[in-house]
């Protein structure tokens, strides 16, 4: 099984997210000795945001792009390889501001390429990127899910991801991590609840 783990948060060791996600990727290790990781840590990474550069770059072709167009096409197809090439992917996504890190926005503008991940026809969309697992790490200070200030973080997310043709798309969330320690645990206990019960090696068998 491939594994693609993205991180998204820009604070370190202190994240939330990151340190969930470590935890349901060690878990999915423990239950697959043959799991072949690639992590990408967007919050390091100099992930490029779209733009009319990008689409010049792409559209010139490769002999006649300078380093800048050169460096940028690599970087877009490389992140578009490791997701087409994974069974699973794990995403931290902390809520910024009612929404996800632009760092993440990026990526996503990376993975939904038309004629690739998705595509138009007669009838409609249809996604392209089906039988993948999508398990999305979700952590936020405040309480939003169900609720308009979730739409744009993990309700988006899930749209996204249904559009490429993914169905199988899990939540682990830790919220109200900012609401003082006692609640801060529960968020943890709660995540890590979910994590066993999608990380199981049952699941994987």
């Amino acid at each position: 099984m491939k594994l693609l783990h993205i991180d998204s948060s820009i604070l370190g060791d202190a994240s939330a997210s990151r340190q969930l996600t470590r935890e349901v990727v060690a878990t999915l290790q423990a239950a697959d000795a043959d799991l072949d990781l690639t992590y990408r840590d967007l919050g390091k990474d100099v992930t490029v945001h779209l733009s009319g550069a990008t689409f010049a770059a792409k559209g010139t072709p490769a002999e006649k792009r300078n380093l800048a167009q050169k460096l940028e096409v690599e970087l877009n197809e490389a992140i578009l390889n490791e997701f087409l090439a994974a069974d699973v992917i794990v995403i931290g996504a902390p809520m910024y501001n009612f929404t996800i890190p632009t760092q993440l926005k990026a990526w996503i503008d990376q993975i939904c390429v038309a004629g690739v991940t998705f595509r138009y026809s007669e009838t409609g969309p249809e996604g392209l990127a089906k039988g993948k697992r999508v398990i999305i790490v979700s952590t936020s200070g405040g309480k939003h899910a169900g609720t308009p200030t979730g739409i744009a973080h993990e309700e988006y997310l899930k749209v996204v991801f249904g559009f490429l043709g993914i169905t199988d798309i899990n939540v682990v969330r830790a919220d109200g991590l900012n609401y003082g320690p006692e609640a801060k645990e529960a968020g943890f206990v709660a995540a890590r609840s979910r994590i066993g019960a999608l990380t199981s090696a049952a699941a994987y068998a």
